[in-house]
């Protein structure tokens, strides 16, 4: 198993090495390497747990808080689940060989566009270790070599994932080298992952803004972001109250550390009156903290009004991971869009409607990867799309967006057939 002991630019190498033979592997022997990945995670569930306690008890004493806490823990249900995940996505198709568009052209040539493995993709991940195997997972299956990059909170945690993973793939029969961890330094170490060009093939970082900001100042290598949420839900004019209310208590709180949670509602004014003392009360109970405007407070009822914090300004912009929600009140299904454009981040965002005009004005107005009519943000999730799991949820539009599976791993080459032909 690679780690810093050897440089970073050896990890990336031996993962290059390894990619050559990983692009022409069949689907059986990537398959059967995750398999024996999971069977391993099983076997080997209280060698996990250990290193995870390590880490807790180091985080707790670090001051980590709740949110990041739970992104980093680890149990016997978790480990069992991730295992879960390894084995749904070795029962997914193989990408690697998918013909996306064929054709004969007037000449006679045959043109047949088929689906490639990128070839090294590097992941920069913070706190959660369920990344680590989530995403060598999906590589190993694309036909990719991964380097694995973690935050210093979960180095133990990380190590021995990495460690079973990496030895139970070579067991079953891919080349050393498939999986490779870079643990141990600081933004030095960062910093020369993401240059190594011609070597590396994608960066995808799965962080906050301080992780992307660090990133962009120094990378040669191609990166697509993993980026954060702050998602919304728009409650509007026409939306049934109890529906409404379950699907923002959903979306906030649920789970409300990660990227997918609603951290902003809007209510159209025409269904405030009936809705905000409703939701409100229901999301104080759940124990949110409520940063509201001034139209919100008036709305919200006498009883509920101690319990109230006044927005600011920033609010709108925060993406908090925690049991806080900035909540406004706006006057027609273009405002709620505009909100949204100046302060959301593209990940997820939903209406709540039964409207079908509103429903496709807000589909067609919201420019964000995952766009939601009458669900929650919670969604956007690889393992809910059917994509077995996920590396992160882009909101680029180059050259993948929504959650990062099989297909988003691959790129595409032209293969062409002929017949002595010549031009």
């Amino acid at each position: 198993m690679a780690t810093t002991t050897t440089s970073v630019s050896d990890i990336c190498l031996r993962a290059r090495a390894a990619a050559r033979a990983l692009a022409a592997t069949d689907s059986a022997t990537k398959d059967r390497a995750l398999h024996a990945i999971a069977d391993a995670l099983i076997a080997r569930t209280p060698e996990i747990l250990e290193a995870n306690g390590r880490d807790m008890e180091a985080g707790r004493e670090n001051g980590l808080d709740a949110a990041l806490l739970d992104r980093l823990l680890l149990d016997e249900g978790r480990v069992a689940a991730i295992a879960g995940q390894v084995r749904d996505i070795a029962a997914l198709p193989d990408p690697v060989g998918e013909v996306i568009d064929g054709r004969r052209l007037p000449n006679g040539l045959d043109v047949k566009k088929v689906r490639v493995p990128l070839g090294v993709v590097a992941v920069v991940y913070e706190a959660r270790p369920n990344v680590t195997i989530d995403a060598a997972a999906l590589c190993l299956k694309s036909g990719n070599a991964i380097v694995l990059r973690g935050s210093s909170s979960a180095a133990g945690s990380n190590a021995v994932l990495a460690g079973i993973a990496a030895e139970a793939a070579v067991e079953a029969g891919l080349p050393e080298g498939a999986i490779g961890l870079v643990a141990g330094g600081g933004r030095e170490e960062l910093a020369e992952l993401a240059t190594q060009a011609g070597v590396v093939d994608l960066i995808i970082p799965r962080g906050g803004e301080g992780l992307k900001n660090a990133l962009k100042g120094v990378a040669t290598v191609p990166v697509m972001y993993a980026a954060s949420g702050n998602c919304h839900v728009f409650v509007d004019a026409s939306a049934d109250v109890g529906t409404a209310t379950e699907i923002i208590l959903n979306a906030k709180t649920q789970r409300p550390g990660v990227c997918n949670a609603a951290e902003t509602l809007l209510v159209h004014a025409d269904a405030a009156p009936a809705f905000l003392p409703v939701a409100l009360a229901a999301l104080l109970d759940a124990g949110v903290e409520l940063r509201v405007d001034g139209r919100t407070r008036a709305l919200a009822g006498a009883a509920l009004d101690g319990r109230l914090h006044d927005v600011g300004e920033t609010d709108w912009d925060t993406e908090y991971l925690s049991l806080t929600l900035a909540v406004g009140v706006v006057d027609s299904v273009q405002e709620a869009i505009e909100h949204i454009g100046a302060h959301g981040s593209g990940h997820s965002e939903a209406i709540v409607t039964r409207d079908a005009a509103s429903a496709r004005a807000f589909e067609l107005g919201v420019d964000a990867a995952c766009v939601y009519v009458n669900a929650s943000t919670r969604f956007t999730d690889g393992g809910e799309f059917g994509m077995g799991a996920e590396i992160g949820n882009s909101t680029q539009k180059l050259h993948a967006r929504g959650p990062i599976g099989l297909r988003e791993l691959c790129a595409f080459k032209y293969v062409v057939t002929g017949d002595g032909h010549v031009r």
